[in-house]
């Protein structure tokens, strides 16, 4: 594969906690040393207090991915048309002209292939980010990311780490059929090993891909191709945001609002339809689902006294059947009625318009499970 560093040895990869070190001595590869050129001073995070500007969500990822290549030489991004036609959904528009392509490789539709050609790069030193058009094809690549990247630390007894961005479009995209319309998190967030980061906004959006790239650890980085031409405010200077930090979207005092991604927006316009009714919602948004920040998500919980979670996933073994759980673990003593949770219908997703709207977790099933968890039904 054609690497985005000049030719040479590799350089001897240090086994993490041991003295011992292993030397590639097979062929030619990149140095793993990042760039010289960049200011060392640590970025300030999530602090919104700065100039901003409002840009799509799609700008917000390219900005990071961007800015994290300038930063570090060891970044490259692969992936079905990322490079020729700027990405399918135009996420990488512009990259190709800047950092050529050896940074920027267009792959054949064979996820399994580049994805793992990326672990392997991942394992030598560099620092790949992986394009999926859709989680949904992720499937096929079940193997080397599931099976093979959020192992390799533990295998190798600390020797190889894996760090590596695993993004795309999450979810039913708009009349895609069942096919193209998988919620993936419910399914890859049980194995250990992987982070998982689920923004719901353009600030989140590049904020939390800049933090995923420096991660030393796989993330699967998902987002919704319905979200992509959201604008949001997004600050001027570097910012990042932690993972493991959710935020709360909008404070109230009956009923604490959890959620992860596109729901979140489900989430705050039946907090707006229930405050009408005199039902104050406090919405929480996840940002991560690993690290999961069940404190803060208990926290409000304590102050509210009930609790709804909202998930984009079907609902048996969901993501919101572990936040359920731990929440009723943390705040049995503070709870007044159990902790309702809303998801997509327990059905392959639809393709007419209509049906996937009422297939999805929306507005109208959000304030129906808190009337009935706050006694309001």
């Amino acid at each position: 594969m054609s690497t985005p560093t000049s030719g040479g040895r590799i350089r001897a990869l240090r086994c993490r906690g041991c003295s011992r070190s292993r030397r590639q001595t097979r062929g030619r590869a990149p140095r793993a040393t990042a760039t010289t050129t960049t200011d060392n001073r640590e970025p300030r995070t999530d602090n919104p207090m700065t100039a901003t500007r409002e840009i799509e969500f799609r700008d917000a990822l390219r900005e990071a991915m961007t800015e994290e290549m300038r930063r570090d030489e060891r970044v490259f991004l692969l992936g079905e048309e990322v490079a020729q036609y700027d990405g399918a959904y135009k996420v990488s528009k512009g990259m190709l002209a800047e950092f050529g392509p050896r940074r920027i490789i267009d792959t054949p539709i064979s996820e399994s292939g580049f994805a793992g050609m990326a672990i392997g790069a991942a394992m030598m030193g560099l620092r790949p980010i992986v394009e999926f058009m859709s989680w949904s094809f992720s499937l096929v690549a079940a193997d080397p990311i599931l099976n093979n990247a959020p192992k390799m630390l533990y295998m190798s007894g600390g020797q190889f780490g894996c760090p590596i961005v695993f993004r795309g479009n999450d979810g039913a995209g708009g009349q895609l059929g069942s096919t193209h319309s998988w919620c993936v998190e419910s399914l890859y967030a049980n194995v250990p090993g992987l982070k998982m980061a689920i923004p719901s906004d353009p600030y989140d959006a590049k904020g939390l891909l800049k933090t995923a790239i420096r991660d030393d650890n796989p993330v699967f980085f998902l987002e919704s191709e319905r979200m992509l031409g959201n604008k949001g405010h997004v600050p001027e200077e570097e910012y990042l945001i932690p993972f493991g930090q959710a935020k709360v979207r909008r404070e109230g005092k009956d009923c604490t609002l959890i959620s992860f991604g596109r729901p979140v927006h489900f989430c705050m316009e039946a907090a707006e339809q229930l405050a009408r009714e005199g039902i104050d919602c406090e919405v929480i948004d996840g940002r991560t689902i690993r690290p999961l920040d069940i404190d803060s998500m208990a926290r409000s919980v304590r102050k509210t006294n009930y609790c709804v979670v909202v998930d984009q996933s079907w609902p048996f073994a969901s993501v919101a059947s572990e936040v359920v759980a731990q929440v009723q673990e943390r705040c049995f003593d503070d709870l007044d009625n159990h902790v309702h949770r809303v998801n997509a219908d327990d059905v392959p997703t639809p393709y007419a318009q209509n049906l996937e709207q009422a297939y999805l977790p929306n507005a109208r099933k959000i304030c129906e499970a808190v009337r009935a968890c706050t006694y309001n039904a």
